[in-house]
């Protein structure tokens, strides 16, 4: 046990090396399933490859498999691999369309709070590679309120929160959010959470949506939320979905594609016009190692 723990130091040790500019992480969530997410976590990152973005998907979502089901591919390794199996991070990254790769968490993965911190760290200095492979990383969550979905928003400073003009679906988004505001290491002041509105009918319904959510979530939490934009309820797209193709690449004139490709757009945008300090993989998963010691 003690050489294999020396093995994983020696490992570390070599990977210590200076990198690029962190990659920016955006993490995408929503209160319930069924509203959309992983969909739009897709779309996002074949719109950003649009624009010369080179993009990483994590999985995030480790009880199910929504990423590679929408892709239609099946990936050869996943997270569970690299945790246990040693494998390294290139070997369980999937490329997808347009050469958007991905990496599956796996079903059912459990344990890693038991983990040693040698483990630990060898995980963190894996994914940080991811930071020398893209530009943008979109983390898909689990959806709901699980512990592990809120280690992942605690770890973010850029939150995507996708949610739908069902009642359920406004209530468990508010829900998400205050769940997020009360946990112990939320800073608000180091996040940005941008509302998408997905399924509507027209731009006033996204809109009405938001301006609902934002009341709530304005006198009873007190944290700032901002309305990104709106995707419309399109046929098209429910069809692409059954078809495992993304509407971006299957239909580039459908309006929910033209949709995905102005919210990517606007978030170029508001990276060019106030650029964030981008933490990167290891500040991102360190962060989320600290609340597990």
């Amino acid at each position: 046990m003690a050489d294999q723990a020396e093995k994983l130091r020696n490992i570390i040790k070599a990977q210590s090396q200076p990198r690029r500019q962190a990659a920016r992480v955006i993490t995408v969530t929503s209160g319930k399933g069924g509203v959309g997410k992983s969909n739009t976590a897709i779309n996002l990152a074949i719109q950003f490859r649009k624009m010369d973005q080179k993009v990483i998907i994590l999985d995030a979502d480790f009880g199910l498999a929504n990423i590679e089901i929408m892709f239609g591919t099946v990936p050869k390794y996943n997270l569970y691999d690299l945790i246990y199996q040693g494998k390294n991070i290139r070997d369980i990254i999937t490329w997808g369309p347009m050469d958007v790769g991905f990496i599956s968490g796996g079903s059912g993965i459990v344990g890693m709070a038991n983990l040693s911190q040698d483990y630990l760290n060898y995980i963190i200095q894996n994914l940080v590679e991811l930071d020398s492979m893209a530009d943008v990383i979109i983390v898909d969550t689990g959806a709901g309120i699980s512990n592990a979905v809120l280690e992942f928003l605690v770890a973010s400073n850029e939150i995507l929160l996708v949610t739908t003009p069902e009642p359920t679906s406004i209530t468990d988004s508010y829900s998400l959010l205050k769940a997020l505001n009360r946990h112990s290491r939320f800073k608000p002041e180091y996040t940005s959470i941008n509302v998408l509105a997905n399924k509507v009918k027209n731009e006033e319904e996204g809109s009405m949506l938001y301006h609902k959510l934002n009341t709530v979530v304005s006198r009873y939490l007190k944290l700032p939320i901002e309305y990104l934009g709106y995707i419309p309820q399109d046929e098209q797209l429910s069809r692409a979905v059954m078809q495992q193709t993304p509407i971006s690449i299957q239909n580039t004139s459908a309006r929910s594609a033209l949709a995905y490709g102005g919210i990517a757009r606007k978030l170029m945008n508001v990276e060019e016009e106030s650029p964030k300090v981008k933490h990167g993989m290891m500040a991102f998963f360190s962060h989320i190692m600290t609340g597990r010691r």
